[in-house]
């Protein structure tokens, strides 16, 4: 396909990046740990560490993985934690060190993190207290050798942490009781990684940086292999768009999105990293008080989020109460962003909020609007630098221009594939081309636009949820004969999951469905809208037509 969308890239935004300017991520770290030293880094509930600070305790618990743990490099470690100071002192310590970062919902059931865990053949995690109850009742089915539980308050000073801890523990009673006697804590990790240096280890392009699981376009959880190219490629390509806009050590950015997210962990957490940002990271977001609190304390100039972040937040009545002298501009992901959000948000902060597309099997981002004011909402924008498309029929043969076909993609941001999956990576990676599930047409002028998707995948706030999981957990039950999931329009979260049911027994309610879900599935995965009917649509070789259940609920 003609490259028609390169003339309308902002104005000074070079076509090409440089593939050459570093090896690893760890290189990038290293650099902005030395130019913004004394800047700050990561800020979460009035805490800030600065570059040098960050840089400090990266050393320490990457010489506690390599000297204690005695981990090698490739060997996989997971991390299971909200947006705490203690994300990326893990996250960039494992890294230091030339292990694979596995992140891992802190949501998940303990189900869900036993499949993740064996797959990857984890031999560490990183989990906060909160959510160390679960991995007790699987570690024994798993190979992970090693543990370190962390609490919230963990890195803030004396006596905050304990305030914060006790108060979490005891007067919240957000951590259920575990058992875990061979774990480390997060603070003794610390201590025990401060006697020793690190080996140094090189990372370089081709090495694995994170296995991010994902559904992929169809399917059970795999693990996207991401290498030190494929995320670097991605850094590039972001940081080059931004460019224009964004001035180096100059920059806070609120972080609402878990950066064990695919679209955080690159945008803000790494790409931002580069120009020397202050990241405020929000550990729950879903408190928009609390969020609207740290967003007065810190005059913003960046934030990043979901259709739904920013639709909650335009109808709080303290948002518009906000300075938003600063802000420069917003970034949507993960889902559409609608046209009355995107108008109300420039109104209301006065600056520019643009919608880009990726997904996790590209690092994640492929399209995104310009920044120079020439965004169209409704569309994706442009395909990033060193970035290709095509939209392709059914028999994967390219469209004419200005028809809609599934967007393939190619690009040094593209994964290598699935984690121990050639049939699933054989399925979307086809002669070097990303085959996305998503139907999509491109404009006179480059632009893209998603106009459905080719898979049964909901997307609810952001994140995937596939129905044979969804209905795989409900179909065990008892009183169930027959279940079949699908997405509906939900004002708050995008999508919901519905479950049409053929009942075994007759006296199945709606109660009793979600109740059995919640036992393994996580909270959005679970059914907002239970059906009964006597019949569930089908092919004639017996295939449900979640299609036509999908169009009886609209």
């Amino acid at each position: 396909m003609e490259k028609i969308w390169l003339k309308n890239y902002p104005k000074g935004i070079p076509a090409e990046i440089n593939m050459q300017e570093y090896t690893s991520i760890m290189q990038v770290f290293d650099e902005s740990c030395r130019k913004y030293g004394q800047q700050l880094a990561f800020t979460n509930m009035d805490v800030s560490l600065t570059y040098a600070e960050l840089d400090k305790k990266v050393e320490e618990f990457a010489s506690f993985l390599q000297n204690e743990l005695k981990l090698k490099k490739g060997d996989c470690i997971a991390i299971q934690m909200p947006n705490l100071l203690q994300f990326p002192v893990t996250l960039f310590g494992a890294l230091r060190v030339g292990l694979i970062v596995v992140n891992t919902n802190p949501l998940y059931t303990a189900k869900e993190m036993l499949h993740q865990f064996n797959d990857a053949e984890v031999k560490t995690v990183v989990i906060l207290a909160n959510y160390a109850h679960l991995l007790e009742q699987i570690l024994k089915l798993t190979k992970v050798e090693s543990v370190v539980v962390t609490e919230i308050g963990d890195l803030f000073p004396f006596p905050k942490n304990l305030i914060v801890n006790s108060v979490v523990k005891f007067v919240k009673k957000m951590v259920p009781s575990y058992n875990l006697p061979h774990a480390y804590s997060f603070t003794q990790a610390l201590e025990l990684g401060r006697s020793k240096a690190t080996t140094p280890v090189v990372s370089r392009q081709e090495d694995i940086a994170f296995l991010q699981y994902t559904g992929g376009t169809t399917g059970v959880s795999k693990g996207a292999v991401l290498t030190h190219g494929n995320i670097l490629a991605n850094m590039l390509q972001i940081c080059q768009w931004m460019t224009p806009l964004l001035k180096e050590g100059q920059e806070i950015c609120i972080t609402p999105l878990p950066m064990y997210h695919i679209f955080s962990l690159t945008v803000n957490c790494l790409s931002f990293m580069r120009y020397g940002t202050q990241s405020i990271l929000i550990t729950n977001p879903r408190d928009l008080p609390a969020l609207i609190k740290d967003m007065k304390k810190h005059p913003f100039t960046l934030m990043t989020g979901v259709n739904t972040l920013f639709n909650g937040l335009l109808n709080h009545p303290e948002f518009s109460k906000l300075d938003f002298s600063k802000v420069k501009m917003s970034v949507g992901g993960a889902m559409a962003l609608q046209k009355a959000v995107v108008e109300r948000w420039k109104t209301a902060t006065g600056g520019i909020l643009v919608e880009g597309y990726g997904l996790t099997e590209a690092s994640p981002v492929v399209c995104c609007n310009p920044i120079d004011g020439k965004d169209r909402i409704g569309t994706i924008g442009l395909p990033l630098p060193n970035t290709d498309i095509k939209f392709v029929d059914d028999d994967n043969q390219e469209v004419p221009f200005g028809q809609s076909g599934e967007l393939c993609v190619r690009g040094p941001q593209v994964m290598r594939g699935y984690w121990n999956r050639q049939d699933e990576t054989d399925k979307v990676l086809k002669d070097g081309w990303l085959h996305t599930g998503d139907i999509g047409t491109i404009d006179n002028d480059g632009f893209v636009k998603i106009v459905d998707r080719k898979k049964d995948m909901i997307l609810v706030s952001g994140f995937n949820v596939y129905p044979n999981e969804v209905e795989e957990a409900i179909a065990s039950h008892p009183g169930v004969l027959e279940v079949a999931a699908v997405g509906v329009p939900d004002d708050r979260s995008g999508e919901a999951v519905k479950v049409f049911i053929v009942k075994k027994d007759p006296n199945l309610t709606e109660e009793d469905v979600i109740s059995y879900a919640k036992k393994s599935l996580t909270n959005y995965k679970v059914p907002r809208q239970v059906a009964f009917k006597t019949e569930l649509p089908k092919t004639n070789v017996g295939k449900i037509l979640r299609r036509a259940l999908r169009e009886s609920s609209k």
